[in-house]
């Protein structure tokens, strides 16, 4: 089992099944496996207009993931043992939601998978995870504060970061898993391209989500690590 105490931040995440031909697809894609805590032989993607580390270089380093309680340094009056036991208990009362099926979508210059319909299940326990789990998480520091809000926000996504930590919460959730860092629209529409004929059909016909996932981030702009998996059983 692996180690949970020592990592510089955490991160409730949704990962791909574990062995899965998603998970085995996307870990190629980028490079990194955050299960196995390895680097992994890229996929072979000969249409791509810019070298594959290139368009992956922001998202390999947290691995494939949808963010439902985005990184976080602990607060000091926890351990990660105490969250690992938090979600252990939440997992196990929680019942996992089901959505419509995932797509390949470009948003901003980002590829990501992202449901093709509304997920008010998911979005519902998002929210839940956001506030239940918020004890844990040490206040951003000022330099984080600034850091966050030099990209922009609305006022709604400030307060947000002002009192979770983070701006795309609750309200201003859409779930998504990112598979590029950001690109200009037309290598986007390339990538997207590239990605379509091999991903789309490792999508299944509905979106549920049967897991939640502790990550950790080692610090030093290292890459995350899948820690523990917690099956959603209520």
């Amino acid at each position: 089992m692996t180690e949970l105490e020592g990592y510089a931040r955490y991160a409730i995440y949704a990962a791909a099944p574990q062995g899965s031909p998603l998970g085995d697809f996307t870990a190629a894609w980028l490079g990194w496996d955050p299960e196995a805590g390895q680097a992994c032989a890229r996929a072979a993607a000969p249409g791509l207009p810019a070298p594959i580390g290139e368009i992956t270089a922001s998202p390999s380093r947290y691995g494939f993931h949808g963010t439902l309680k985005a990184p976080f340094r602990l607060a000091d009056n926890v351990a990660a043992a105490d969250l690992d036991a938090e979600l252990t208990a939440f997992a196990g009362e929680t019942a996992a939601p089901v959505g419509p099926p995932l797509r390949l979508d470009v948003e901003m210059g980002f590829v990501s998978l992202r449901p093709s319909g509304p997920t008010p299940a998911l979005d519902a326990l998002a929210g839940e995870i956001v506030r239940r789990f918020d004890r844990f998480r040490a206040p951003l520091s000022e330099a984080e504060l600034i850091k966050r809000r030099a990209s922009g926000l609305t006022p709604a996504q400030d307060a947000n970061l002002t009192q979770w930590g983070y701006p795309h919460v609750l309200d201003q959730f859409h779930y998504h898993m990112t598979l590029s860092s950001q690109l200009p629209s037309d290598v986007a529409e390339a990538v997207r391209a590239e990605l379509a004929p091999r991903l789309e059909p490792l999508l299944e016909e509905a979106y549920i989500l049967r897991e939640l996932c502790l990550f950790g981030d080692p610090g030093a702009a290292g890459h995350f690590r899948l820690l523990r998996r917690y099956p959603l059983q209520g």
